[in-house]
């Protein structure tokens, strides 16, 4: 005859099954890290593509005769449409707009002239400055 184990203390306690880590399963890892690199994929191309139109840095292609403001370094100006009748500082008109082009020459001399690129289109807005009311 044997004699039984001795009980176990509270701190001794043999793990019960829910106790228990579940093993970790190789398809899930594998899962985690491919949803990883498609994240990071669709991430990049959204910075690339569509952050400068959601945050409204990207170039304007304005039409003849719409006003835009001009604001911003020489190498690197915003530009955005605005209402003509608005007064603001740095306010010109569109006279003409010269598509697959950066010859800002084209607009003469008379006219300020400012070379965009939005996406593949590239521009150049020949502008006459909008005097304050």
């Amino acid at each position: 005859m044997t004699t039984p184990p001795a009980p176990f203390s509270p701190e001794q306690q043999p793990a019960t099954p829910e106790q228990q880590p579940a093993p970790a399963k190789k398809g899930s890892a594998i899962l985690k890290k491919v949803g990883g690199v498609v994240v990071a994929i669709v991430l990049a191309v959204a910075v690339k593509l569509g952050l400068p139109h959601l945050t409204g840095d990207a170039p304007v292609h304005a039409k003849p005769g719409e006003c835009v403001t001009v604001t911003g370094p020489d190498n690197d100006p915003e530009v955005d449409t605005v209402d003509c009748s608005s007064g603001k500082a740095d306010l010109f008109k569109v006279v003409k707009v010269i598509d697959d082009s950066f010859d800002v020459n084209k607009c003469g001399e008379q006219l300020s002239a400012l070379a965009q690129q939005l996406e593949s289109d590239k521009f150049v807005l020949c502008l006459d400055q909008v005097t304050a009311k």
